[in-house]
């Protein structure tokens, strides 16, 4: 079994962290308002095109009122606007306002800047083979099932899937 510290997962995940702490700092020190990591995976899925709240929620892994409360907070601070959804007029969409371009501007020179750093740091064969192993395509979502322990109980499905104490 591998070092649970050697696990691919953990080094992406400190990745992650060090870019995203390196971009919030950056942000912060041009002035721009501090965004939550809520708020930045927001902007980070809308520059993907990701505009429906729905799907900004699946995309996040958040629920919907989750995403709903930190869309109404962007929009308070005037880095989005919600719109009606020309496609489905009971839906909106959400439009990135001037401020949130200008951040958008910032954040990707900030990126640029920590890659070119990075290449320093690591080399730039070495972040050229990252970034060729990242946007690579991977397949499927892989399903590893273990063999269930006996002291646990199997999963339920469907609305009832979380365990609750009420359920014995």
């Amino acid at each position: 079994m591998p070092v649970s510290d050697k696990l691919l997962m953990r080094g992406l995940l400190h990745g992650f962290y060090w870019f995203d702490e390196g971009l919030h700092k950056s942000l912060a020190a041009g002035g721009w308002p501090l965004l939550s990591r809520s708020q930045s995976m927001i902007m980070i899925n809308l520059s993907d095109g990701i505009t429906r709240p729905a799907e900004l929620a699946r995309a996040i892994g958040v629920s919907r009122q989750a995403v709903q409360r930190t869309l109404a907070e962007m929009e308070r601070d005037g880095l989005i606007s919600l719109v009606p959804d020309p496609a489905d007029g009971r839906a909106k969409i959400v439009r990135v306002s001037l401020d949130g371009e200008g951040i958008n501007v910032t954040a990707l020179r900030t990126l640029v800047a920590m890659e070119t750093e990075l290449e320093r740091r690591l080399g730039k064969q070495a972040v050229a083979q990252l970034r060729k192993t990242l946007f690579a395509d991977w397949g499927p979502v892989m399903v590893h099932a273990p063999p269930a322990s006996p002291s646990r109980r199997p999963a339920r499905k469907g609305r009832d899937a979380r365990w609750r104490k009420s359920n014995l």
